[in-house]
Parts: C-alpha cells; sequence; structure tokens
C-alpha cells in the first residue's frame, strides 16, 4: 500500500490517444509514488498500467472506454481511490501550446478561455487537455491547477527561426514557428546541467526521438531552433506524421484525390510517417525486426535515421559547431542500431560512437576521443510538470 506523503503533485501528460500521470511527492527530488498511464484511448485495447511503486507494475487493466471523455472519468475515480491522491496538493497539466506563454501559469478561467480560443492552433491536443483540467475542476473546485507549456522551452528563439515565409499578416494572428517537446527538452538541459554544467553551457543539439520526433539546437542553455514549426507535424518524420513535406501537396490530392482539409489534416498526422512508408507499422521495434525480409520496413527505417542526421547536420551549422548530443525518447533511449545509423558518417562534425557503450546504452555513448560528446538521458516529464509546479508555489501563486 502506498504511504501518504505531505504535499504531493499529481503530473498529467495528456496526449490524443494516452493519459500518462504520476504523483510525486515535495522536496528537491520528488521522488514518485505512484505513476501510470491509459494507452490506446479510442482504440481497441484501451489499458491502464499503474506502477506501485514506480518500477514495479502491477499489471494492465482493461477500459471500457471507448473515447478520451470515459478515460478521463475512470481514471479520476481510479485516482480518487487511491491512498496517495489524499496528499495531491496540486495539479500540474502538460499543455501542449501556449502561444507567447513563457513560464507555467495557474490556471484561471481567463487562461481556460484563451486555451480554448487558440484550440485551432492544436486541435488533436488543446481540446483534450481543457477536457483535463475542466474534469479535475468540477470534482475539486478547490485543488490548484498549473499549466505547463511545452511551447515555452523555444520562446528564446531569435524572430528568424521564428519566422514563417507567408504573407506577413498571418503573424499578426499568430502564425508562427514555435516547436513542441519543451518539457522534454527542459528536463534534459536540467539534467545536462547537473551531469556536466559546462556542456550545459555550450552547443548543444537535443534529440527527442519517439512516437513524436523531434530537435532542439540549444545554445548557452537558450533554444535558438527546433525542427517542430507552427505544430507537432512539422519537422522529421515520425511513427504516423509527415514531417516536413511539399506545400503543394495540399492542393494536388485536392485536385486528383478531391481530398479535403480535414482528410488532408488527419492523413498527415495519422497514417503517414513511418507507418505510410511501411504499409505495416508505426513502431520503430516492429519495423527493425523486418528491415531483412520487408524492403518498405527498410526504407522506413532508412529515412527516419537519414532525416535525423541531416537535421543534426543543420543544427551543428545554426550553432557553429557540436558541443554535446543528447539522444531521449523511447527510440533515443532505446535504440541503439538506430543511434548508430543516426551518427554514421558524422565524424565531420565530431561525433564518434563507442560500439560496445552504443550497445549498452550507456549514459555516454561517444569514445574518449570524440569532440562531440554524445549521451543517453532518459527524459521524464512527469517530473518536470512537478518541479515547474513546485516553482509556481515557491513563488506564491497558488
Amino acid at each position: 500500500m502506498t504511504r501518504k506523503a505531505a504535499g504531493c503533485v499529481l503530473a498529467i501528460n495528456g496526449g490524443s490517444s494516452s493519459i500518462r500521470f504520476a504523483v510525486l511527492e515535495a522536496g528537491e527530488t520528488r521522488r514518485p509514488r505512484l505513476d501510470g498511464k491509459i494507452d490506446r484511448i479510442g482504440l481497441s485495447g484501451t489499458n491502464l498500467t499503474v506502477n506501485d511503486p514506480p518500477g514495479k507494475p502491477l499489471g494492465a487493466r482493461r477500459l471500457a472506454a471507448a473515447d478520451h471523455r470515459s478515460a478521463v472519468s475512470f481514471l479520476l475515480d481510479w485516482l480518487e481511490a487511491q491512498p496517495a491522491f489524499a496528499s495531491v496538493k496540486a495539479v500540474g497539466h502538460r499543455v501542449v501550446h501556449g502561444m507567447k506563454h513563457a513560464e507555467p501559469e495557474r490556471v484561471t478561467p481567463k487562461l481556460l478561455a484563451e486555451l480554448r480560443r487558440i484550440t485551432p492552433y492544436a486541435p488533436d491536443h488543446l481540446a483534450l487537455e481543457i477536457g483535463l483540467i475542466e474534469a479535475l475542476s468540477q470534482r475539486h473546485p478547490k485543488l490548484p491547477q498549473v499549466a505547463c507549456f511545452d511551447t515555452a522551452f523555444h520562446r528564446t528563439m531569435p524572430q528568424v527561426a521564428r519566422l514563417l515565409p507567408i504573407p506577413r499578416r498571418f503573424a499578426a494572428r499568430g502564425v508562427e514557428r514555435y516547436g513542441f517537446h519543451g518539457l522534454s527538452y527542459s528536463y534534459l538541459m536540467e539534467e545536462l546541467g547537473r551531469l556536466d554544467p559546462a556542456a550545459a553551457k555550450g552547443r548543444v543539439i537535443l534529440a527527442h526521438l519517439g512516437n513524436g520526433a523531434s530537435m532542439a539546437a540549444v545554445r548557452h542553455g537558450r533554444s535558438i531552433d527546433t525542427s517542430m514549426g507552427f505544430t507537432p507535424t512539422a519537422g522529421l518524420v515520425m511513427s504516423t506524421r509527415t514531417g516536413d513535406l511539399d506545400p503543394g501537396l495540399v492542393y494536388y490530392l485536392a485536385r486528383t484525390e478531391r481530398m479535403s482539409a480535414a482528410q488532408f489534416q488527419h492523413m498527415v498526422n495519422h497514417e503517414s510517417g513511418l507507418l505510410g512508408v511501411s504499409g505495416t507499422s508505426s513502431d520503430m521495434r516492429d519495423l527493425c525486426a523486418r528491415e531483412s525480409a520487408d524492403v518498405r520496413a527498410a526504407e522506413a527505417v532508412e529515412l527516419f535515421c537519414y532525416q535525423a542526421k541531416k537535421w543534426i547536420g543543420s543544427f551543428a551549422a545554426a550553432l557553429g559547431g557540436l558541443d554535446t548530443l543528447v539522444f531521449a525518447g523511447g527510440i533515443g533511449e532505446n535504440a541503439p542500431l538506430i543511434r548508430a545509423q543516426i551518427c554514421k558518417g558524422m565524424s565531420w562534425v565530431g561525433i564518434d560512437l563507442h560500439r560496445l557503450r552504443n550497445a549498452k546504452n550507456a549514459g555516454i555513448i561517444s569514445t574518449d576521443s570524440s569532440r562531440a560528446a554524445v549521451r543517453v538521458i532518459r527524459t521524464d516529464e512527469e517530473l518536470m510538470i512537478a518541479r515547474s509546479v513546485g516553482r509556481v508555489l515557491e513563488k506564491g501563486e497558488l
């Protein structure tokens, strides 16, 4: 049974098909007391998976939830029945889009109204995240909630990196490059600063490679560019998202396939990427297992690594060199063969992988003579959410 802790934070990381959560203690370490996720929301086989204590799986529980609303209701019912929930003093939410917000903020009616207004900027995420906030508010109106914006990390990007080359009138409406995965990047930079303070002040490329994949170029601890743009669909090819795409394809498909804007949006976000190229799977593990016998699986893997290599090269140019490359995310942390393929032939930018270290997913996977250090750091967005809530608490804003 989970022991009650004084002053815990509930971190909620809601996505389009999953909700991750963690109850973390107050204090410097913010030790998790409970964590888990509901995945495959809206699909067959929706499951609640819980680790209690973290690292000790309790097994999966099948849900009858066919949509996000019922999944949220089930999760809140379940959380309220857990001893750890009685100690929760505040809730932090990952909010995918925050426009020009550069810091986490307490959720107020004014902020909620703003999030509803900007929902078209991230339709696959914001409506669901607002639903989570409102559901908790209805059940626990006195429990403070904090919005932790995934775009905030990139508000330091210079104007040239934010500009989109379209008519200026759209910029006045907030149409610019924002970047995402900011909570992950914030955590990675804090960890890098703990591991090697000098490196965190240098020229760093962060590679968050998972179902959603992006990279960020960081100099002196500040984001100067990132691969995702106006939406999380841009940049690298991902599990089901296209990444960067020729905009002329919109008109071509509208004419030849009579594809509507909504159909195009669905295709580029849910039917493309690794799934679209392979025709079989969006999961890199499946594709790596099949690539020797399936040419389309092999091409999907090759495309992913090729694009990642190009982004590293372009960001090294933007940074004026490279001191540290950090791999994170499900693929970045656990796929030595993918890391090796991405880094192959990158000695010109200072990258030289150590084969055995890479195979073991070591903390540092570059050779001792490599000019650029290559690290693997396990990201933790829920912990970053809890830290963000803690900082709002310290300012007396809750």
